[in-house]
């Protein structure tokens, strides 16, 4: 069935009505249709528009056609041109004329643009329900690991000591900040289109105010042309999505570093890491390494939304049919690499003495050296090239800071004493990290707590 064939004397192509249909991927929002019609429903016998006994038949209707899908009684027609045709359909096969009133004051344009802003709503929810376990495990593992002493990296390169706890907390944040955006986005999206009708609204004594309380929206838009019009709210969420792909590509990218026997910082279980089939001794991170793959994908879905966009003319073009498509494919791939890396986080086990074995190596206490030679008098620069100097002859003679002899600091600098080696000793060079933000093991687990009562 096609709602707009009164003015079509053929019949669609069948290999066009295939092209032209969304009920492939659109039907998913049948609940959404389906509650979005109930609502305009009520507001229309409210308004005296349809009558109480079409009203009671409709929303009896739609319930059951709504029950019988979620339980498998009913399956969606995929021959159906989209959700919105199938629901309604169905409905007046059931109940006659009054089917056919509740399309009255509304057309397919504010209605789909209705389903979605509906169904983005909920997978915006539970996406954000995803990050906050993914964080409230961070957390845990960040405690576990707040003195867990390891080299720091800038440009892949041993530099600084931090803590392990203190490197899985900028995660952390970043996570915060994904949440933050969603809630941005979803108070800019929760807004109500329907009423908007085809673009012009509607000559019939509507309440669109009662329809956005009644489905839980702020406010009806106020403008017509945007109503049906408006897919911001799709590019933003799939913005978002992306910066969230970022994170875990970032962070993927680093357990592959992390469980390789290069770093060996950490090791995944068994039960989320497969083997090869030539060679017997491989334990491959296939999950993260799929998600830094997967990420490309939701930034292309992004790309996506912004070419179709970019050349509309308002109010509605089919090309918006697009949107669904790409945004749903967004969040089921963001939502599918969440279920698999958050049991996988939670049960990787750090290996903190490879990683203290590690920041002994690479010199990663020299920026320490040159603190202590401040503190003797010396000017930072003038610390920073005597420090280096150290580092050269440590180089030669395959020593490190700490194993250097005294007479070899005295050749460089007089000021030197005993005390320099307490000073660069690993974990005092940690534990004296206590500004703002740093790594020193009572900040992390400062940090662990705020992070905590943000993720509330």
């Amino acid at each position: 069935m096609q709602l707009w064939k009164g003015r079509f004397q053929k019949e669609l192509d069948p290999k066009t009505n295939d092209f032209n249909s969304s009920i492939s991927f659109d039907s998913r929002m049948y609940k959404e249709d389906i509650d979005g019609s109930i609502a305009h429903a009520t507001m229309l016998s409210a308004q005296g528009i349809i009558s109480a006994d079409d009203l009671s038949k409709i929303v009896k209707g739609l319930k059951e056609i709504k029950s019988e899908i979620e339980s498998g009684t009913l399956l969606i027609d995929p021959n159906a041109e989209d959700i919105h045709t199938f629901v309604e359909g169905e409905l007046t096969a059931r109940i006659g004329a009054a089917g056919k009133r509740l399309h009255t004051a509304r057309s397919r344009n504010d209605q789909v643009a209705l389903d979605i802003r509906l169904y983005l709503k909920n997978q915006c929810n539970e996406l954000y329900a995803q990050l906050t376990e993914l964080i409230d495990v961070l957390c845990k593992k960040a405690k576990q690991y707040a003195s867990a002493v390891m080299p720091g990296y800038t440009h892949l390169q041993r530099a600084q000591p931090i803590t392990f706890g203190h490197h899985l907390l900028a995660y952390a944040e970043m996570l915060l900040r994904d949440k933050e955006r969603l809630l941005d986005a979803t108070e800019r999206m929760n807004y109500c289109p329907l009423g908007s009708c085809a673009l012009a609204g509607t000559t019939y004594n509507t309440d669109r105010e009662m329809v956005a309380k009644d489905l839980g929206f702020t406010a009806p838009m106020q403008n017509s042309l945007d109503g049906v019009s408006d897919r911001d709210f799709c590019i933003e969420l799939a913005a978002a999505l992306s910066i969230i792909m970022v994170h875990l590509s970032r962070f993927s990218e680093e357990i592959v570093l992390w469980s390789s026997f290069e770093f060996k910082f950490i090791e995944l279980d068994d039960a989320f890491s497969t083997g090869s089939s030539i060679m017997p001794q491989k334990k491959n991170p296939d999950i993260t390494e799929l998600i830094r793959g997967k990420s490309g994908r939701v930034f292309g879905d992004l790309q996506t939304l912004l070419v179709m966009m970019k050349g509309l003319p308002l109010a509605y073009n089919k090309d918006m049919q697009e949107d669904k498509e790409a945004i749903f494919d967004a969040f089921d791939t963001v939502k599918m690499c969440l279920t698999a890396f958050i049991p996988m986080l939670d049960t990787m086990v750090a290996l903190p003495e490879n990683m203290r074995r590690a920041a002994a190596g690479g010199f990663i206490n020299a920026t320490d050296c040159a603190d202590y030679l401040v503190g003797k008098g010396i000017p930072f620069r003038d610390a920073y090239k005597a420090t280096g100097e150290l580092v050269a002859i440590c180089i030669e003679k395959g020593l490190t800071l700490e194993t250097l002899p005294m007479d070899e600091y005295k050749k460089v600098l007089d000021v030197f004493d005993e005390g320099v080696y307490e000073a660069i000793d690993l974990d005092k060079c940690v534990n004296d990290r206590t500004s703002l933000g740093g790594p020193a093991p009572k900040n992390v687990l400062q940090q662990v707590l705020r992070v905590q009562n943000l993720n509330k």
